[in-house]
């Protein structure tokens, strides 16, 4: 039985199968710092598992979501009570999204930004373990956002952990907290999200404590979604009508010897490279 660090962690199965039958029949898995991220840089995801038979979209959350801000409503919950709003709002999005399983870590964020703590990655190396699945979306590592970027060293330390065999195939980093616009084309991994608005303005707009709270994360991402369709290509029509981007972050888990800091790095490279090469191109001799 699969056993996690924290005394109030917890695995939520929507369907009430089995947790270990749940975890296995896994195919895709996103891994999010906050409860609502999932359904921001994951939903590609989570369209690839709805109303199918044979794919299951199991999410994790790593942070218990205390610290979060809050005003309206919520202006006066104490910690503990934001944490169980946010769980209970992202069991929701669990049910509404047809998840196969809802994983909550329940750490602090401190403790997931300190590399000397074992508890995150040891976690996350169990559920990888018992879930293997195919694909894998955590954050980017250019996010701005501190725990963000945390959580996807993590997920890259509990991953490269595991023997070669057992690691998913893709490993993408999407955006949230900095949007990936400024990636060179061909380094974008392009994830088609225009099926089913109404189920990603739904998920989004599920987490009432963030919306009600002051950050219209609903209104925020379907912009950014519809925004990346229409200026990915200027000579050419649109072909999706809404588009989230990723850093592919598999070369990580098949060279070792590979840093995410060089990652980030030659991708910074191309893009200095790209925009001073178009701008020597054009200039007056």
């Amino acid at each position: 039985m699969l056993k996690l660090t924290r005394p109030e962690a917890e695995i939520f199965v929507p369907d009430n199968a089995p947790v270990e039958a749940a975890l296995k029949r896994t195919t895709v898995m996103g891994v999010g710092a906050h409860q609502d991220d999932l359904e921001i840089l994951s939903y590609h995801g989570i369209l690839r598992a709805f109303g199918k038979a044979d794919e299951w979209y199991t999410g994790v959350v790593v942070t218990n979501g205390s610290g979060s801000p809050r005003a309206d409503l919520y202006a006066t919950y104490s910690d503990d009570q934001m944490r169980a709003v946010r769980r209970l709002e992202q069991k929701k999005a669990a049910m509404l999204g047809e998840y196969g399983a809802m994983v909550f870590l329940d750490y602090p964020s401190a403790a997931v930004k300190s590399a000397a703590d074992p508890g995150p990655v040891a976690d996350l190396r169990c559920l990888f373990e018992a879930a293997r699945p195919e694909v894998v979306y955590t954050h980017n590592l250019a996010d701005k956002h501190d725990t963000h970027v945390s959580v996807t060293l993590r997920v890259i330390q509990a991953l490269r952990e595991l023997p070669e065999a057992v690691r998913p195939k893709s490993l993408y980093g999407v955006e949230i907290w900095r949007d990936l616009d400024w990636l060179c084309d061909h380094d974008k991994v392009i994830l088609d999200v225009s099926a089913h608005e109404n189920l990603a303005t739904s998920l989004v707009g599920v987490f009432d404590s963030q919306i009600a709270g002051g950050k219209r994360y609903d209104l925020a991402t379907w912009g950014r979604r519809r925004a990346n369709a229409t200026y990915l290509a200027s000579h050419a029509v649109d072909k999706a009508e809404a588009l989230s981007f990723a850093m592919d972050l598999s070369p990580l888990l098949r060279n070792p010897q590979l840093s995410p800091t060089e990652i980030v790095r030659q991708h910074i490279r191309r893009f200095e490279e790209e925009v001073a090469h178009r701008l020597t191109a054009f200039a007056k001799s």
